[in-house]
């Protein structure tokens, strides 16, 4: 009995500190929120619940910025560069997977090392490359860059060494040719993996900055963080809050949705995505 309520205890209080760290977590997203919906002179309280609430901070940005055609430039380059990420990625991690060739290994290992490489080491070459294609202040500029992914490659190779051999020797058999077992027998059944991979890289090339900044200078080809990131920092905002953090809602409600959609997928991949040989 003892040894029961001693569990029933340490199970209790587990709970309640998962509940205050998930607390703590959440807070500041809320906060943003609600100050968001709040009247100027109330952001500063830093009250949870303002005394009235509104939708005049909204209504200023979609006013001082062109927020719609941003928002539709971050969904073209996302879906974009998610849609060739998976695709490529899933290739390179079969062919790493099932292929026998000398070298194989090393290059698997070169793959990891690359991601070890911080992004602005390769920022100054990929733009004077950018220059001498002619593709700055374009879509290609925002996209190509961004199609191979190391981590992307990772996942799926991994993810596969999960599927039995047999299943491949067996579509062989069949006569299925090695495009053919990609996608109409292994894609269909790595969703855990397609969904991290989509959901990571959407993330990343959504909430990226600095390299639109680098390469578009045409407002009607900025993404939403590149707009709102100017329109923060570049004197538009005129020093009001409450619009930049209705700006910072605008740019997170995305990214949250398709998590809050896919995280089921998400843990599954992660848990079960180990490195194996």
């Amino acid at each position: 009995m003892n040894l029961k309520r001693l569990s029933g205890i340490k199970k209790t209080a587990a709970y309640i500190f998962l509940f205050i760290g998930a607390a703590a977590f959440v807070y500041p997203f809320i906060w943003m929120l609600m100050a968001s919906l709040a009247p100027e002179k109330d952001i500063a309280s830093f009250a949870l619940w303002p005394t009235s609430i509104g939708l005049g901070s909204y209504v200023q940005v979609f006013e001082k910025i062109p927020v719609l055609r941003a928002f539709l430039n971050s969904m073209i380059v996302s879906l974009t560069v998610t849609f060739f990420v998976v695709v490529f990625s899933s290739m390179t991690g079969f062919a790493l997977t099932h292929y026998e060739f000398k070298g194989r290994d090393a290059v698997f290992y070169i793959i990891i090392f690359t991601m070890s490489l911080p992004f602005q080491l390769t920022l100054i070459p990929q733009y004077i490359l950018m220059v001498k294609l002619g593709w700055t202040d374009s879509y290609l500029a925002l996209t190509v860059p961004y199609f191979i992914s190391g981590l992307g490659i990772i996942i799926f190779r991994q993810y596969f060494k999960t599927i039995p051999r047999d299943l491949f020797d067996a579509a062989r058999i069949d006569g299925c040719s090695d495009l053919k077992i990609l996608f109409s027998i292994l894609l269909p059944n790595a969703k855990p993996a397609i969904i991290t991979v989509a959901i990571l890289t959407f993330m990343g090339v959504w909430n990226d900055v600095l390299w639109p900044i680098i390469v578009i200078r045409n407002e009607n080809l900025m993404t939403l963080p590149q707009l709102i990131t100017l329109f923060a920092v570049g004197g538009k905002a005129e020093s009001q809050l409450g619009v930049k953090l209705a700006s910072a809602v605008l740019l997170a409600v995305p990214v949250v949705v398709a998590y809050s959609f896919f995280q089921k997928y998400f843990i599954t991949s992660m848990a079960s995505s180990g490195m194996k040989e």
